[in-house]
């Protein structure tokens, strides 16, 4: 395979260079952590703060990446001192970002495959009520003088079009959960609205999160659907379809997989949060915070540093990501539907899959390689080299993913049709793992072809 050097046409690249990065990067890591401050991170974060730990993120992981490609010409205690501080930053900071990336990720699966709408329009928050116009009557039997419109919960509807009577489904109920009365004449004798009547694994999964319900005609509801045969009655009252017979194990069990995976990843991620909390806080994040700053005005350079080259040290950094894609099964990659990322796939060990590691490496590998051409070039690097990056992060996410769908389906005396959907949504994620193996193999073939 032809590896691509840097042009040796080109002067050296000085260690002056490094320099000027990492402070331009320590800079960075000051202001993201000043932001980060000033925007507030208690318990529910703000947007700004949100992207100030991106930020920081992102600073760190370039500082210590170009710590261990140029380590030869900066200052050894120092720089083997600062690494793995600056890695512990980074790895705290991004889990609380992994956890809701990864319930979001799964989520909008879930909402794929049950063939429900992922997004639901805009309406009345959850657990709120919405005043609809009440069923339209007979046409042989004429409104009630001073009848008002019928308070109905949202998402649900109180009678089939056409129904009439006395009947407690044509009343709404009052707030306080006493049944609802009617006159001789079928007028509701309140006006307070019930709430909306779901069972525990409708309310569990809160819509999954992101809203089930729909107003779209032809698409079942995934939270109708698991309150069992009574939420169908009030999904063909409100005019939507019963989910089709051969997916309605798959669409039932989405909604009680989504309360399962929601409850799991959201304590995660309030466990992230809390530990990113408490890290930032410490004394060991302010002695990192004290090195940057340090780092930001002054550069503690070998005596090597001197004369040297920067082009050898990218030049090995380069070689190192070409030997461990080579050992990558690139030609199974390249053909779709090769189902190689199904293998061990029922498999009871709950370690990740071995196959999975060699990419993650190519992944860390490739990011090295990315920043010391951000080094040698000033900032600059070819594109190719970031869809190769976006293909292997896609990898990454839809590996967790997958890992996160099993651990839900290993949660003890779970329901059939919960299983099930936990089953078909850690086979989706590892089809996504196979895909993105295909795209970043089409990336590299561009990459390589480049150097040609």
């Amino acid at each position: 395979m032809a590896q691509r050097h840097l042009d040796p046409t080109a002067g050296p690249v000085p260690a002056d260079a490094l320099a000027g990065y990492l402070r331009a990067q320590a800079t960075e890591f000051l202001r993201a952590l000043r932001l980060h401050r000033e925007t507030g991170a208690g318990a529910a974060a703000s947007e700004g703060s949100v992207e100030a730990a991106r930020a920081l993120r992102r600073a760190a992981r370039r500082v210590s990446g170009s710590l261990h490609t140029f380590q030869p010409i900066l200052d050894p205690d120092w720089s083997e001192a600062m690494r793995p501080e600056l890695a512990w930053v980074s790895g705290t900071l991004a889990l609380e970002h992994a956890h809701a990336s990864r319930l979001q990720q799964l989520l909008l699966a879930l909402h794929r495959l049950s063939g429900a709408a992922p997004f639901p329009p805009q309406g009345p928050a959850a657990g709120t009520t919405a005043r609809t116009a009440a069923p339209p009557l007979p046409r042989d039997r004429p409104a009630p003088a001073g009848s008002a419109p019928a308070t109905v919960p949202a998402g649900a509807t109180g009678a089939a079009p056409g129904r009439t009577g006395t009947a407690p489904c044509d009343t709404p109920a009052p707030a306080d959960g006493t049944p609802g009365r009617t006159d001789t004449a079928g007028r509701a004798t309140t006006g307070r609205t019930a709430p909306a009547r779901a069972t525990s694994v409708t309310a569990g999964a809160a819509a999954v999160r992101t809203g089930t319900m729909t107003d779209a005609p032809g698409r079942g509801s995934t939270a109708t659907a698991a309150a069992g045969p009574r939420g169908s009655a009030l999904a063909v009252a409100a005019g939507g379809a019963v989910p089709a017979p051969d997916r309605g194990n798959l669409t039932v069990g989405a909604a009680k997989a989504g309360a399962l995976l929601d409850r799991q990843l959201t304590l995660a991620r309030t466990r992230a949060h809390s530990t990113a909390l408490q890290a930032l806080g410490s004394s060991r994040f302010h002695a990192v915070a004290d090195k940057v700053a340090v780092l930001a005005s002054e550069v503690p350079l070998s005596p090597a540093a001197a004369g040297a080259d920067l082009r050898p040290l990218a030049d090995a950094a380069r070689d190192r990501l070409t030997d461990a894609v080579a050992a990558l099964p690139l030609l199974t990659a390249g053909s779709p539907y090769n189902a190689e990322a199904l293998i061990h796939g029922l498999s009871p060990d709950p370690a990740p899959h071995p196959q999975d590691a060699p990419w993650h490496q190519v992944r860390l590998l490739l990011r090295l390689h990315r920043y010391a051409l951000e080094v040698v070039h000033a900032g600059r690097h070819p594109g190719s080299l970031l869809d190769a990056g976006e293909a292997l992060d896609r990898h990454r996410d839809a590996a967790e993913a997958a890992a996160a769908a099993a651990q839900a389906a290993r949660t003890p005396r779970i329901a059939p049709a919960t299983a099930y959907a936990l089953g078909v949504l850690h086979a989706d994620q590892r089809h996504e793992v196979e895909a993105a193996r295909y795209a970043f193999q089409r990336c590299w073939q561009k990459e390589v072809i480049g150097t040609l």
